[in-house]
């Protein structure tokens, strides 16, 4: 894939069945601009649709992502305020709509949208150095969107804080908080994310990708609806070759082989 702002190639870390995709406009702190997001959008949509197990989202430079870049809000109209905004709400839910895991790989501040993408990631490590942050509470643009995201990761007295303040934490909050996995020296990075990754796509990768879609679609629905729409896709889930595969491997005391169908 050839892409201008981003960079999507085979992990050198995990090999050819994980993806690497790396933020790779430096210069401009890898700010989320229009063209920047619709690249993302592109890469997650084209990724989605091969037999790559997973995912990591890193990023060249002393950043990871300052956000939003204000060259596109300054002096726009509502219009097209809108529909910058909803380019960035679609590329976000696209991590979420992918059949394999992703993880982010944060080795530096990631601000505002930046930190959003983070927080829309299924996984995330960081190096002790790097920062998180929602800036808008100190400015005059609050960080309305980014904080969808972010709040539904951290708990609510968290989130308002971080909101209203504006003030960075470092990883070994974040991680206290739940905004990422861990936090790792800055060292052990590269190593502690595949570690991760390579644990969380184990075993049949259409199991995974069911049980990622039915995570999703429960989390914010009321107990009841999320119990009714788990026991449907649980129920359906037993019907799957995988699933018996499974089954019977772990009755027969035998490693299983999976067909991801």
């Amino acid at each position: 894939m050839a892409f201008e702002l981003i960079t999507v190639e085979a992990d050198p870390k995990l090999g050819e069945d994980y993806v690497l995709l790396t933020l790779n406009n430096p210069a401009k702190r890898n700010a989320l601009s229009a063209p920047m997001m619709r690249e993302l959008l592109t890469a997650f949509n084209r990724i989605s649709d091969t037999g790559a197990l997973g995912v990591t989202l890193a990023a060249n430079g002393v950043v990871f992502s300052a956000g939003h870049d204000f060259a596109d809000m300054a002096g726009t109209d509502l219009r097209s305020a809108r529909e910058l905004l909803s380019l960035c709400t679609e590329m976000m839910s696209a991590i979420a709509d992918m059949d394999q895991v992703v993880i982010a790989r944060v080795h530096a501040l990631a601000t505002a949208a930046g930190c959003q993408l983070v927080a829309s990631c299924d996984l995330a490590v960081a190096a002790q150095s790097a920062a998180f942050a929602t800036p808008g509470g100190k400015g005059g643009l609050f960080c309305h969107t980014p904080m969808v995201a972010v709040g539904r990761n951290v708990g609510r007295k968290r989130a308002v804080e971080l909101a209203l303040t504006g003030d960075p934490i470092d990883a070994a909050t974040a991680a206290e908080w739940g905004l990422i996995n861990r936090a790792v020296p800055d060292e052990e990075l590269l190593d502690a994310t595949a570690e991760l990754l390579r644990r969380a796509t184990r075993g049949s990768a259409y199991s995974k990708s069911l049980g990622k879609r039915t995570f999703y679609a429960q989390i914010e629905l009321p107990i009841d609806q999320a119990y009714r729409h788990a026991v449907e896709m649980m129920a359906a889930a037993t019907q799957t070759a995988d699933a018996q595969e499974g089954i019977g491997s772990f009755l027969e005391k035998r490693r299983p082989s999976w067909v991801n169908r």
